[in-house]
């Protein structure tokens, strides 16, 4: 046991502050560091020394009202949770401001005055039933942020456990939206009657199944003219360029078409591949014009969504055939669960399939009617 005292200057404020430590009678180490309210340094070692006494003498009930004293309000702890986990892990820029949007707009003006020990089961329903009119996904993306927060503060013995056990949305498996062949070579065509540069977002994402941020931050060094192959080690987002998703960079083959279009335009212009008229390199709002573009010239729809072309070069690849595994590290997926989701067939596939059925039918059929028609030898002949 010990009770120190050593000066205290914080925010223009000075006195004394009282460091005390001892073991409850169960063992376990306490320590407390606060201002002690009084002005001398001789008054603030026994008013120390009464504390720690006091505590001692009410024992186990005493233990329980510090801890519970000590677990912070969810506003105190969010500044903790960003800086201590989400950036100490280094996680990539677009996560970290999706989980600083999620605790500000959802999470703080709700619970932000409660212990994080006080909630209770009803407040995580009462949430979902708030956030009703808001997507599935998006709901999800809340709870599982709430979710690692609470869990990071048993990590860090903040609280002893979990107050509550969130349970996410069901939700329905989403449906990977992509151009057919046909649909696809009429974006190629109409792409490159408007700009090589978006000529080049399309192959870059039809043809080698890159990213948007991908896309943005590929730089002539990534592309390997002698092996015929990009690699893909960086993405763009908002500024900010991190490795690309997973962790991981990967190379990719280029088609013919994508290798020719690019070693005939190489430019000086800046290390990116694309880049706006004005000399900078391409941005993600740039791209989703060109995207626009595009599309309106091909007569598709205009989403100026550029993962339509990612999904577009994973599902033919399934379609005709291609391993799981080939397309998992084509894609730069991290997980084989990922890649399932494209192993799908269009609705023409699915036609295709059934034809199969009915030619193997009318195979069946002409066999059985050539064996009827077919006149038995007589015995013995």
């Amino acid at each position: 046991m010990s009770v120190k005292v050593r000066p205290y200057i914080k925010r223009g404020k000075s006195g004394w502050e009282v460091d005390i430590m001892f073991k409850w009678p169960d063992g376990e180490l306490y320590r407390e560091r606060v201002k002690a309210p009084v002005s001398s340094k001789s008054g603030a070692k026994a008013w120390g020394e009464q504390r720690q006494s006091e505590l001692l003498a009410r024992g186990k009930q005493a233990k329980e009202e510090v801890k519970r004293k000590a677990v912070p309000m969810l506003e105190e702890f969010v500044p903790r949770f960003i800086e201590g986990y989400a950036r100490a892990n280094r996680q990539k820029p677009s996560t970290i401001i999706s989980k600083e949007s999620v605790l500000r707009i959802y999470l703080v003006p709700r619970f932000g005055q409660r212990r994080l020990d006080t909630l209770t089961h009803e407040d995580i329903q009462r949430l979902k039933a708030d956030l009703k009119d808001l997507s599935t996904k998006t709901v999800n993306n809340v709870l599982t942020v709430f979710n690692k927060l609470l869990k990071v503060a048993v990590e860090w013995g903040v609280l002893d456990k979990l107050p509550v056990t969130i349970k996410l949305l069901k939700a329905p498996k989403p449906t990977m939206s992509f151009y057919d062949f046909e649909e696809y070579e009429r974006l190629v065509e109409a792409a490159s009657k408007l700009d090589w540069r978006i000529q080049a977002m399309v192959l870059l994402g039809g043809d080698a199944g890159l990213r948007s941020g991908e896309i943005l931050a590929l730089e002539w060094t990534d592309v390997d003219f002698r092996r015929g192959q990009l690699h893909i080690r960086q993405s763009e987002w908002q500024g900010h360029v991190t490795v690309p998703k997973g962790g991981r960079d990967r190379r990719v083959p280029m088609t013919k078409r994508l290798a020719a279009l690019l070693a005939t335009n190489r430019h000086l212009k800046g290390p990116r591949v694309l880049y706006r008229d004005n000399g900078q390199p391409a941005t993600r709002a740039a791209v989703s014009r060109w995207m626009a573009k595009a599309q309106k010239r091909a007569g598709l729809p205009v989403t100026r969504a550029l993962h339509v072309l990612r999904h577009t070069f994973c599902s033919p690849l399934a379609m005709r055939g291609a391993p799981a595994k080939a397309i998992q590290e084509l894609a730069g997926h991290e997980n084989l669960s990922t890649t399932q989701r494209y192993m799908h067939l269009s609705p023409a596939a699915k036609d295709a399939a059934i034809s199969l059925l009915d030619e193997a039918a009318s195979q069946i059929s002409g066999d059985i009617l050539e064996t009827e028609i077919t006149p038995r030898e007589k015995p013995g002949s």
